[in-house]
C-alpha cells in the first residue's frame, strides 16, 4: 500500500520543510516530490501537510505517518542488506553537535552498529563551531552539526528549524535592563547568534552563565538565571519560550563530509539522514 519511495520522499519534505530543498537532497525534480506527496495522501486518504507559497507544514495526519514512514524503511533497508550480504569494515570518526545530546540520535546510531558491527565508530559531541574547526582540519570524516548561518550551504541538509529564547516558567525579561545571558563559550554558533540579534537591537546584556555542556546551560536556566537561545523543536522539559526578545532566525542542521567519502560514512550518512524526524524532537 505505501512505497517505500514515495515514504523516503514524505520524510525528506517532513525534515526539510521544502518541497524544493527534498528535491535537492533526493536528487529528483520537484515536481517529482510533488508527485509522491500526493500519491501518498491518495493512498492515506488523507492531506499530509499544510502547504502554501511561503511555508510547508505536516498536518496532525502526517505527523502521525512519521513512525509507520520510519518503521517500513527501517524494515526495507534491514531486509535489503541481509540478501546483498554487504559487509562494512574499517574505522569512522563522526561528531555530533551538543544539540543532539537530549534527541533521539543514540536510537539512530545503535541501528547502525546493529547493521555494521565491523565497522569502528568513534562519536565526538562538541559543540558546532568546534565540529567544523575539527572536520576543516582533518579530525572527523563525517559532522552533523548547525550550518555556520545565511548563506552557508555547506552539506546535505538533515533539518530548518527556528531558534527561540527559552527560561524557567515564569521568568520575565526587565527591558530596562540587561538582557541575563546563559550561553556556550565561543565559538558557539547559537552564541554568536545571541550576541548578534541582540546589539542589532540596541538590546543590552550580560552573560549569567557560560557552560561547555548542554546539561550545564539547561540547569541554569531551570534555575532561572537567565534566558538561552535554543532550537524550537528541542525544548528541555521543565524551559519555555520566553517573548519580549528579538526574533532569532532560523537554524539549519547539515550533514557535512571530511575528505573523500567511504562506503562507511556513506551508510552513517543514510542513516542519520532517514532518521532525521528523531533527531528533530526531544527523547
Amino acid at each position: 500500500m505505501y512505497d517505500p519511495v514515495q515514504l523516503r520522499t514524505f520524510l525528506t519534505v517532513a525534515q526539510t520543510l521544502s518541497f524544493t530543498q527534498a528535491a535537492g537532497r533526493l536528487g529528483v525534480r520537484q515536481s517529482t516530490v510533488s508527485q509522491h506527496v500526493r500519491r501518498l495522501e491518495e493512498a492515506t486518504g488523507r492531506p499530509l501537510f499544510f502547504r502554501d507559497t511561503h511555508s510547508v507544514e505536516l498536518t496532525e495526519d502526517g505527523e502521525a505517518l512519521l513512525g509507520f514512514a520510519r518503521t517500513i524503511l527501517e524494515a526495507h533497508e534491514r531486509a535489503a542488506a541481509f540478501f546483498t550480504g554487504t559487509r562494512l569494515r574499517g574505522s569512522l570518526r563522526f561528531g555530533a553537535s551538543e544539540d543532539f545530546v537530549l534527541t533521539r540520535l543514540p536510537e539512530v546510531l545503535e541501528g547502525f552498529r546493529h547493521e555494521h558491527p565491523e565497522v569502528d565508530l568513534e562519536l565526538s559531541v562538541e559543540l558546532s563551531g568546534v565540529l567544523h574547526e575539527r572536520l576543516d582540519a582533518g579530525r572527523l570524516d563525517l559532522v552533523l552539526a548547525k550550518r555556520r548561518g545565511p548563506g552557508d550551504e555547506r552539506g546535505r541538509l538533515v533539518w530548518r528549524d527556528r531558534m527561540v529564547w527559552i527560561g524557567a516558567e515564569g521568568l520575565r525579561v526587565d527591558p530596562e535592563r540587561p538582557v541575563p545571558l546563559i550561553v556556550f563559550p565561543p565559538p558557539g554558533i547559537t552564541r554568536a547568534r545571541a550576541l548578534e540579534v541582540l546589539e542589532r537591537e540596541g538590546r543590552a546584556w550580560r552573560i549569567a552563565c557560560t557552560s561547555g555542556s548542554l546539561s550545564g546551560l539547561i540547569a541554569a536556566a531551570r534555575a532561572g538565571l537567565g534566558v538561552m537561545a535554543h532550537t524550537r523543536g528541542l525544548i528541555p522539559p521543565g524551559l519555555v519560550r520566553v517573548s519580549g526578545l528579538p526574533e532569532l532566525g532560523p537554524v539549519e542542521f547539515a550533514l557535512l563530509q571530511g575528505g573523500r567519502p567511504t562506503p562507511a560514512s556513506e551508510a552513517l550518512a543514510a542513516a542519520v539522514l532517514s532518521g532525521g524526524d528523531r533527531l528533530s524532537r526531544p527523547a
